[in-house]
């Protein structure tokens, strides 16, 4: 794996402005479209069967998040999933309430077999989509990060992807060879679960950087993996800002979209980032 130079992602971020298609759910579409804006991307909400393969040839990322899905939704997901796989473009997977009903478990398995360059989601979410759960309470995770690591490196054997998971430090998981990579990122603050759609935008900016990754031209995976801790990380710090002046979940929120917008280059340099290789 490459050292990770977080400035540079950030930097080319600002630079490409990459286009991310969201196929998200409604409870979150403008919050999401906001935090992309904030940190320098761009936000398109195309979501129906009739032109999400065509634009997901035109973007630079994908974001699938089945949250709450229609049918429409479900239909625009296979199409675009289809055209970014065939043609080489980032996307992630972010596996809403996996394991908790039996449908929208199908259908996250379903696009988990794709092979998404991404996984994000809260720890009981991984553990469940990699066989090792039965999922969280909702769209809660019930489970630590650290105790889910076996199944967050079983999922990325089996995706060939990254596998990322949220909770009081977040992990970031790749396998190469014989070797896994674990980055563990800290910051963040406990106003975030108390406002919703924290952790689905989080997998927005996942895709934008990683289609910054991709125009900086990184090798694949080890540049996906830069890419992940580097949303990650400048998430992180913007929710420690935030938390830092906010009087509760409200003003939080305003406060989160401003720092996002604020961090530079230099801020994520100082990134509370910890790397750990293993032997698998």
């Amino acid at each position: 794996m490459m050292p990770l130079d977080l400035p540079s992602l950030h930097a080319r971020l600002l630079a490409s402005a990459p286009l991310v298609q969201c196929i998200t759910n409604t409870v979150v579409q403008q919050f999401s479209a906001n935090v992309l804006l904030a940190a320098g991307a761009a936000p398109a909400m195309i979501d129906h069967e009739a032109d999400s393969a065509q634009f997901a040839g035109i973007a630079d990322a994908l974001l699938i998040n089945l949250g709450t899905a229609s049918n429409h939704q479900l239909l625009a997901a296979d199409a675009a999933i289809s055209v970014a796989t065939e043609i080489g473009k980032p996307w992630v997977l972010d596996p809403v309430s996996v394991g908790v009903v039996d449908f929208r478990t199908l259908k996250i398995r379903q696009a988990a077999a794709a092979r998404p360059t991404v996984v994000r989601g809260n720890a009981s979410e991984v553990a469940a989509l990699a066989g090792a759960g039965a999922g969280g309470r909702g769209v809660d995770s019930t489970d630590e990060v650290d105790a889910v690591l076996p199944a967050v490196i079983r999922l990325a054997q089996a995706t060939g992807g990254v596998v990322a998971v949220s909770g009081v430090r977040d992990a970031v998981v790749a396998v190469q060879g014989a070797h896994v990579q674990i980055a563990r990122i800290g910051g963040g603050h406990a106003l975030m679960p108390r406002v919703v759609g924290t952790g689905c935008a989080l997998g927005a900016l996942v895709a934008a950087y990683l289609a910054a990754g991709r125009a900086l031209g990184a090798v694949p995976l080890a540049g996906d993996f830069a890419a992940t801790v580097a949303a990650h990380a400048h998430f992180a710090m913007a929710a420690g800002v935030a938390g830092a002046r906010a009087a509760g979940p409200g003003s939080f929120q305003v406060a989160f979209v401003d720092a996002l917008h604020a961090l530079n280059a230099g801020d994520l340099a100082r990134a509370d980032v910890q790397l750990e290789t293993r032997a698998l």
